[in-house]
């Protein structure tokens, strides 16, 4: 039996520290709750918008009310036949914005998805802005359909933050990661540095964080998002084992992507 209780724990680093081989649910961004599970307090996002166990980022907000309205002044002014569009895009953007429920691998030595999608490329690179080193690079490709927010693959801080202006490309074509507008964290602890890159697409036109330099942020918690179709890009060093290829189909937060194998 998980008893709710309303408290505070100092860090999501000792979350990483106490849960264990399990899995424990993250569902949203922003402030923190704690739960008992087996006698164990453990950091729970609060949600902002609940429809059952999905989350409505406040970056929905005006899109969801800005559709209705005009449904409404639609159905009011002309007739409810032709209010039956804009009230579709409200649902559509309701859909869009959401952020499930998802169980965040407890292990400390597997990496999640930072994002929902399919994976397009798994590749060794050189990655210069922050690693400095060879690593291996995830790429995942965001449909309009998929899951937009953005979460931490690992527990760490961010000690590196670069936004990069770009073009607008198509997010699946391999060149977007160097020509296309950006936002790139730099995420370490003491065992592994990574870096994870939000990347715009055709439909994309804004990357959102909620994060900024030096702050912690628990595996699977939320950072961002972009909007309307996207990629993601993720970097790991080489003593970390790839766990995903080209093709699969993976869930932020939840899907383990990597295993370190050296500390």
């Amino acid at each position: 039996v998980i008893n709710t209780v309303t408290a505070s724990i100092s860090s999501a680093y000792e979350l990483d520290k106490k849960i264990g081989s399990s899995t424990v649910p993250v569902t949203a961004d922003g402030s923190v709750a704690a739960i008992y599970v087996a006698g164990e307090m453990f950091r729970q996002p609060k949600e902002e918008i609940i429809l059952s166990q999905i989350t409505i980022v406040k970056e929905g907000y005006p899109f969801i009310g800005g559709a209705l309205f005009v449904a409404l002044l639609t159905g009011l002014l002309i007739s409810w036949h032709w209010a039956l569009l804009p009230f579709l895009f409200a649902l559509f953007f309701t859909f869009f914005f959401r952020s499930p429920r998802r169980n965040v691998p407890r292990d400390p030595d597997v990496l999640v998805s930072p994002a929902d999608g399919t994976v397009m490329r798994v590749e060794e690179v050189e990655e210069e802005l922050f690693l400095g080193a060879p690593c291996y690079k995830v790429t995942i490709f965001l449909s309009v359909f998929d899951v937009h927010v953005n979460r931490s693959p690992m527990a760490g801080d961010i000690t590196f933050r670069q936004y990069t202006c770009g073009g607008f490309r198509p997010a699946f074509q391999k060149s977007v990661g160097y020509e296309n507008e950006r936002h790139t964290i730099g995420l370490e602890n003491e065992r592994i540095s990574i870096v994870v890159t939000q990347i715009a697409g055709l439909l994309a036109r804004r990357i959102v964080s909620w994060k900024k330099l030096g702050d912690r942020l628990g595996k699977g918690e939320l950072y961002g998002m972009i909007k309307f179709g996207s990629c993601t890009e993720v970097f790991m060093p080489k003593n970390v084992a790839v766990c995903v290829k080209k093709g699969d189909r993976v869930r932020g937060g939840e899907t383990v992507i990597g295993r370190i194998v050296d500390a």
